[in-house]
C-alpha cells in the first residue's frame, strides 16, 4: 500500500470502511518520514497558539520552510493574518494551513485524509494541482478520500475498502461515475425564519427569507462568510448586526433554552463538536434530556434509533469519538441535532465526510422531517438537489 515516490495512491470506499485505520497502520509500519493530515483540521490546529508560532516551531524542528509550504497550499499570509489564532480563519483557509504544517515537516510520504473537505471548487482545483507540482517533484502520497473528482485527477492506483477488507484494486477507472441523490422535497408552508440584514465586521450583510419546511442553500467560496452566517443564525455567533426572527420570535443574541431548541446547528468540524473522554451515544441522548426534558432512558431509545435511520449502529455509537470514522462521526452530530425536533436546521458542511450511499441516506432522512434547512455547502450537485432557494456569497 505505500505508494512509491511521485505516485499517488488512493483508499477509497464507503463511511467506516476502515480507510483511516489502514492509514495509521502504515503510518506505524514504515520507516519513512511520513506527514499526515488527519480529515478534521481542528484536531491537528492548536486553539490556544497562533498559526504563526506553530510554523515557526516546525520550521526549528524539521528544517523547513514555513512561507514555501503556505505559497505551496495558495494560502500566502501576512504578519498580521500569522498573528491570528485558527478559529479566525475559515475552514476550508484551516485545512490549508494544516496542509501547510505538515509540508513544514518535509515529510517523504504525505498521507492525507479528505483533503478537500471545506474547500470550493476553486481552492480544490489548486489543491489537486499543487499536490501534483508536490507528486512531480518525488513526494509520495497516499489519499483517502470520496472526492472522485480529486482520486481521478490525480491517483495512479486505487484500492476500493469495504468492511476493512480489499474489494478491488486498479487504475482509477474501475471507479463508478458519481450518483447525485435526488429527494422529494416537502412543501413550503407560511414565513418562519427571517434574516435581515445579518453581518459582522468581517462578514457581508445577508437577506433571506425561510418558510416551514423550506430550504435555502449557501454557497461561497472559502472565506466569505458561509460559517459566521450559520453561527449567527444558531446563536453561536453573539457580535453580528441586522435581525433575525423565528416566527413572531425576535431572535436574542444570547439564546434561551427554547430558543436554542429551535434552532439547531450541525457544524462542519465535527470532532470539534464533541467530547473526545464520552461515548457518542451518550453524547447524541443528552439533546432530548437536555432541551426536550426526556427521561434518559427514553432519550437514549430515540438517540438509538436516529443513529439507526442514519446508518450508524448501536455498537458503533457506543464507543468514543476517535473510535468511529469521520463519516459515522457526522452523521452523530446529525443525529444529536434531530433529536431536539428544531424549527431550524442549520447544516454547515455536513456531506463532506459521506460517500454517495451515505449522503442519500442523510438526505432521505432529512426531506422526511419537518424542519427547515439552512444548508451550507461546497458541493453545487447535492446543493441543486436539496434547495429550493440559494443565497450566494461573495469572497471578501
Amino acid at each position: 500500500m505505500i505508494p512509491a515516490p511521485g505516485t499517488v495512491t488512493a483508499l477509497v470506499g464507503p463511511s467506516g470502511s476502515g480507510k483511516t485505520t489502514a492509514a495509521l497502520r502504515l503510518v506505524d509500519a514504515t520507516d519513512a518520514r511520513i506527514g499526515y493530515l488527519p480529515q478534521h483540521p481542528g484536531s491537528v490546529l492548536n486553539p490556544a497558539r497562533r498559526v504563526g508560532v506553530t510554523l515557526r516551531e516546525l520550521e526549528r524542528l524539521h528544517g523547513g520552510d514555513a512561507a514555501e509550504a503556505l505559497a505551496r497550499v495558495q494560502l500566502p499570509l501576512d504578519r498580521e493574518q500569522l498573528r491570528r489564532f485558527p478559529h479566525q480563519f475559515s475552514g476550508g483557509q484551516r485545512q490549508r494551513i494544516a496542509l501547510a504544517q505538515v509540508l513544514t515537516t518535509r515529510p517523504e510520504v504525505l498521507v492525507l485524509d479528505e483533503p478537500s473537505t471545506g474547500l470550493d471548487p476553486a481552492n480544490r482545483k489548486r489543491l489537486a494541482d499543487e499536490l501534483g507540482e508536490l507528486v512531480q517533484d518525488g513526494l509520495a502520497i497516499l489519499l483517502l478520500s470520496h472526492d472522485l473528482e480529486l482520486v481521478h485527477a490525480l491517483a495512479d492506483h486505487v484500492i476500493v475498502l469495504r468492511d476493512g477488507t480489499v474489494e478491488r484494486e486498479g487504475p482509477p477507472s474501475i471507479l463508478e461515475p458519481r450518483h447525485v441523490p435526488r429527494t422529494t422535497r416537502p412543501k413550503p408552508g407560511p414565513e418562519l425564519l427571517v434574516v435581515d440584514g445579518v453581518g459582522t465586521a468581517y462578514s457581508p450583510e445577508v437577506d433571506f427569507v425561510l418558510p416551514e419546511r423550506g430550504r435555502v442553500g449557501v454557497i461561497g467560496p472559502s472565506g466569505s462568510g458561509k460559517t459566521t452566517l450559520a453561527r449567527c443564525i444558531a446563536g453561536l455567533h453573539e457580535r453580528y448586526r441586522g435581525t433575525i426572527r423565528l416566527g413572531d420570535d425576535v431572535l436574542t443574541r444570547q439564546r434561551s433554552p427554547l430558543q436554542r431548541k429551535r434552532v439547531q446547528y450541525v457544524w462542519q468540524e465535527v470532532h470539534a463538536s464533541f467530547d473526545p473522554r464520552r461515548i457518542v451515544l451518550d453524547q447524541v441522548a443528552r439533546t432530548a434530556v437536555r432541551l426536550c426534558g426526556a427521561p434518559e432512558s427514553q432519550a437514549r431509545r430515540q438517540a438509538v434509533n436516529t443513529l439507526e435511520r442514519l446508518g450508524v449502529a448501536a455498537d458503533t455509537a457506543s464507543r468514543r469519538p476517535r473510535e468511529v470514522s469521520g463519516g459515522e462521526l457526522q452523521r452523530a452530530a446529525l443525529a444529536r441535532a434531530l433529536l431536539a425536533g428544531p424549527d431550524v436546521l442549520v447544516c454547515d458542511e455536513i456531506t463532506t465526510a459521506l460517500d454517495d450511499e451515505a449522503t442519500e441516506l442523510v438526505l432521505r432522512t432529512l426531506s422526511e422531517m419537518d424542519s427547515a434547512l439552512v444548508w451550507i455547502s461546497h458541493d453545487l450537485d447535492v446543493v441543486a438537489a436539496v434547495a429550493d432557494h440559494v443565497v450566494v456569497l461573495e469572497e471578501q
